[in-house]
């Protein structure tokens, strides 16, 4: 019977076969689950399935992408979002344009 701490189902039993050929049981704790994106929800690639200590291991180039919001947003969100940023930008310097030839004009 094992001990009442190893009871829980919260850690992940691993059967070790030893030299002299008996199995014994090792318990450890869980994988946590993938990193996902915070716009669509899907597992980011790149980022290790690690506990927060063995992450803190790592060197940072490790831990993450090395794009703008690695780690936080899947690249095809990313590229969604620069395509809307631009788009915006180029809207109102369209704007701006249309808008400041008439005002001159009103002033002549």
């Amino acid at each position: 019977m094992p001990r009442p701490m190893y009871r829980s189902r919260s850690l992940r039993r691993v059967y070790v076969r030893l030299p002299g050929g008996e199995t014994v049981v090792h318990y450890e704790k869980r994988r946590p689950g993938p990193a996902r994106c915070a716009i669509c929800g899907r597992p980011l690639n790149g980022v290790p399935r690690l506990r927060a200590s063995e992450l803190r291991r790592l060197p940072k180039t490790a831990k993450r992408p090395e794009r703008i919001y690695g780690g936080v947003i899947c690249p095809s969100c990313l590229a969604k979002l620069i395509k809307k940023a631009v788009r915006s930008q180029v809207l109102e310097e369209l704007r701006g344009s249309r808008a400041a030839p008439s005002s001159q004009a009103a002033e002549q």
